[in-house]
């Protein structure tokens, strides 16, 4: 379950492939495939492991706390597709 007071980083099995709509995220362990829909969401996925938690990331990116439900619900839906693990899972 994601929870965006914790620390989260992409999977080391997840490849990152920029596009001009944001990226796409290819996991080679699943074989999933998702889109990443904005350049914003985009820099808030690469920075996870530099920051303690998923707000923080947000922020970081320049979303406010009052902004950040549609990121955080975003960031839920790449957890619950394994793209995204807690920052201390192997």
């Amino acid at each position: 379950m994601f929870d965006p007071d914790r620390g989260w980083r992409l999977h080391p099995q997840v490849a990152v492939r920029p596009e001009p709509f944001g990226a796409l995220l290819y996991h080679f362990g699943t074989r999933k495939l998702s889109f990443v829909k904005n350049r914003t969401l985009l820099t808030v996925v690469r920075s996870l492991d530099e920051h303690p938690d998923a707000h923080a990331a947000c922020r970081a990116a320049g979303v406010d706390d009052s902004g950040q439900g549609p990121y955080l619900h975003a960031l839920g839906a790449l957890a619950d597709s394994r793209m995204l693990i807690p920052k201390e899972a192997q």
